[in-house]
């Protein structure tokens, strides 16, 4: 069996992927996909934490989670899309004034 500390090894690992790209990228979809990166890094923590624990709470959690992000990406094409037709180009600071 695997210890708990290597999932929780491997999360914090994908969080600071995730938030690293956050933090420096100015494409849109580069947003999303980090953003992802974080939602699944929190998945592998809910799990482990359920094995560790011997309930399904965490398991649980974690469909809800996966359900959010899905419902998140739906959401966010939308916003790509919308950015892309009006600026033609999916750099996040051009559209810091959404006006026509």
């Amino acid at each position: 069996m695997i210890a708990v500390q290597y999932y929780l090894l491997l999360s914090a690992g994908l969080f600071s992927i995730g938030l690293f790209g956050i933090l420096t990228r100015r494409n849109a979809l580069m947003f999303l996909m980090s953003v992802e990166l974080m939602l699944n890094a929190a998945n592998i923590n809910f799990v482990a934490f359920s094995y560790q624990w011997g309930n399904l709470t965490g398991q649980t959690f974690s469909l809800f989670v996966m359900a959010l992000a899905a419902a998140e990406v739906t959401v966010g094409l939308g916003i790509i899309l919308v950015l892309y037709r009006n600026f033609k180009d999916l750099d996040v600071t051009k559209a810091a004034t959404m006006r026509w």
